[in-house]
């Protein structure tokens, strides 16, 4: 299988607005002992390698800082009767190719299956000299990588209409030496409830927290609200609360076949 996603983007601070971004963009390749990808494509790590989280609004970890939602590389991926096994050699660059002696080396094991049992838990590992990526720029300043260790447990149980997704990261505090925004706590506690309703599960109530813990606790929340109006139409909102400050966010979303 070839998988290609890009897309076109506004970005008011770009000269002409315009930027160009490339998505998904990998080959994936089953010679019998697993599946082989090579390409820009989901490390091996924690509960977003598993998540469809594109064009959702409700985000895992990985948008938050804590790995890459995406990174250039490649993988191993593996289903068992109850359970998978996973592992990534990638840049630690993100979304840019970019080649600064940086390298990121994840790898995932989980037992359950949700399809047949409804759950899954996983335990993941990360090291790494990763590049202090901002989107798809790379400032040359910036070019030089940092070392990052991450460990992860995560789990997901599903119960009728319910569904449970939770997170706890460990990871070494990142000192960028130009960019300060990465979070700072050293552990955090990610859990997320879905409510479905009507037929198909066209409906979905959401609650998201993060939890960061450093010298205090620090907490975000996230509510959300999706509907499927067709098969190809979706609408979503969510409104976020995170110290005093509150965000909300609309979305229509319509996804069609070629």
């Amino acid at each position: 299988m070839f998988a290609v996603q890009a897309r076109l983007a506004y970005d008011k601070d770009r000269n002409g607005n315009i930027e160009p971004q490339l998505y998904n963009a990998f080959l994936k390749v089953k010679p019998g002992f697993g599946d082989v990808w090579i390409g820009h494509n989901k490390p091996a790590f924690g509960l977003s390698m598993s998540l469809d989280n594109h064009g959702t609004l409700l985000q895992p970890l990985s948008m938050y800082g804590y790995g890459f939602d995406r990174d250039w590389g490649a993988g191993y991926y593996r289903d068992f009767e109850s359970g998978n096994i996973a592992f990534s050699a990638t840049l630690g660059s993100g979304m840019p190719v970019s080649f600064y002696e940086n390298y990121l080396f994840s790898g995932r094991f989980s037992k359950g299956d949700l399809n047949q049992q409804n759950y899954n838990a996983g335990i993941s590992v990360t090291y790494g000299q990763i590049l202090e990526t901002m989107g798809y720029q790379l400032p040359m300043e910036m070019a030089e990588p940092v070392e990052l260790t991450m460990a992860g447990l995560d789990g997901t149980l599903l119960m009728g209409r319910w569904e449970n997704r939770v997170e706890l990261l460990w990871h070494s505090t990142v000192h960028y030496r130009h960019y300060t925004s990465f979070p700072a706590s050293p552990n955090v506690l990610f859990h997320r409830i879905t409510v479905n309703f009507l037929a198909e599960n066209r409906m979905k109530c959401e609650l998201q927290n993060i939890w960061r813990f450093d010298s205090g606790q620090e907490i975000a929340t996230d509510l959300g609200l999706s509907y499927q109006l067709t098969p190809d139409l979706v609408i979503r909102g969510i409104a976020g609360f995170s110290d005093d400050d509150v965000t909300t966010v609309a979305q229509v979303y319509w996804y069609h076949k070629i």
